[in-house]
């Protein structure tokens, strides 16, 4: 094996011969909630052509399937929920500086937002949201909660838009092979459609591109 081989083949062995070290990863929960607290937003994921396609492939699903009451479990600071058209909304966050940015923002829609300490065991809608969140959840044992939490409320569907392999990225970034913990541990739900980014990730252009994908499962 080459010496260029080997490093690639086993990631610490590189790291070590090289001196690159995986950045430090931060706790989820207080970083987001600093984040909207001192004025940062959802990201680039949730602005302009990138939120536009999100919402086109959204608004379709929703009125194609009847869709009559969604979950989402991350609004972020709601952004993206400008360009939705739900009828019956719920969405639960971690930070409460943007559950109260959206209360606000969205006073008289009838849209309810809830911090995660507020939702009820039992909540549930006939489809549930996970959007740009998941690759954000670097604690292992935040990602499983979080992921029984939304399969738990998704009566009929659920859609998870986020990156679908296993890598760490910046200090906020792990991304995971979700699908994997959806097969293992919610046989129930099947995946019926994949949708690629209609502008996938290039560095060279990283607040207009992205590596998340939509991921769609039906509960059987």
């Amino acid at each position: 094996m080459s010496f260029k081989s080997a490093i690639k083949a086993t990631p610490l062995l590189g790291r070590l011969l090289t001196g690159r070290r995986e950045p430090k990863l931060v706790d989820s929960g207080p970083y987001w909630e600093a984040r909207y607290r001192t004025g940062g937003n959802s990201g680039a994921g949730s602005y302009s052509r990138l939120a536009e396609f999100k919402a086109e492939v959204l608004n379709r699903f929703v009125d194609e399937n009847g869709i009559a009451s969604v979950v989402e479990f991350g609004s972020g600071d709601g952004a993206q929920l400008t360009l939705a058209n739900y009828r019956d909304y719920v969405c639960i966050d971690v930070s409460e500086t943007a559950v109260e940015l959206c209360r606000a923002k969205f006073a008289g829609t009838g849209y309810k937002f809830l911090h995660q300490s507020e939702v009820p065991p039992d909540i549930q809608a006939e489809l549930a949201l996970s959007l740009d969140v998941i690759y954000h959840l670097v604690e292992d044992q935040v990602f499983e909660s979080y992921m029984r939490s939304l399969f738990d409320a998704a009566a009929r569907y659920a859609i998870i838009y986020a990156s679908n392999h296993d890598a760490i990225g910046a200090s906020h970034v792990r991304h995971r092979k979700f699908s994997t913990w959806v097969e293992r541990n919610r046989p129930e739900f099947e995946l019926i459609e994949t949708i690629p980014n209609r502008y996938p990730f290039d560095p060279a252009d990283p607040d207009n591109s992205s590596f998340a994908d939509f991921y769609i499962y039906r509960r059987h």
